[in-house]
């Protein structure tokens, strides 16, 4: 199960320093930019997250999170970033790299293995995805992660 906290253990602290002496800043995703209380006040919301997290690996399209809330598209999308704060494909990405970090942090997964796991297409745009949310590609978060 994703863990739904704005920001999942052992991701640096915002300001904090990255092993290529990097600020996390240059990271372009802001985890505390997601109103988690939106997901527990609104029922439409809650059905949302708890279908994504029952499927980690599952690409899931505005169109289906609409389908499953039961909205039109259009007003999903808008509904979604007002209550939330984010676009909804921001927030499924960063629910994937929160599910990513964890199996990282478990040390017995390839880079590889943790792409497919958390529902990339492949390596490339979850390198970049990872990067986008974390502002460390997989290889440098797994290194200062590790022991």
């Amino acid at each position: 199960m994703v863990k739904t906290a704005s920001q999942p253990p052992g991701m640096m602290e915002r300001g904090s320093a990255a092993p290529d002496g990097q600020s996390s800043q240059q990271r372009s995703f802001d985890p505390e930019s997601i109103n988690q209380k939106a997901f527990d006040y609104y029922s439409r919301l809650r059905r949302i997250r708890a279908y994504v997290e029952s499927h980690p690996d599952e690409a899931i399209p505005v169109r289906q999170a609409a389908r499953i809330s039961g909205m039109s598209e259009t007003y999903f999308s808008s509904f979604f970033h007002q209550k939330v704060g984010v676009k909804f494909r921001d927030w499924r990405a960063h629910q994937k790299i929160v599910l990513a970090v964890q199996l990282l942090e478990a040390r017995n997964r390839t880079i590889t293995e943790v792409a497919m796991e958390t529902g990339f297409g492949d390596l490339r745009t979850f390198q970049r995805t990872f990067k986008r949310h974390t502002g460390l590609t997989p290889r440098q978060y797994k290194r200062v992660v590790s022991p």
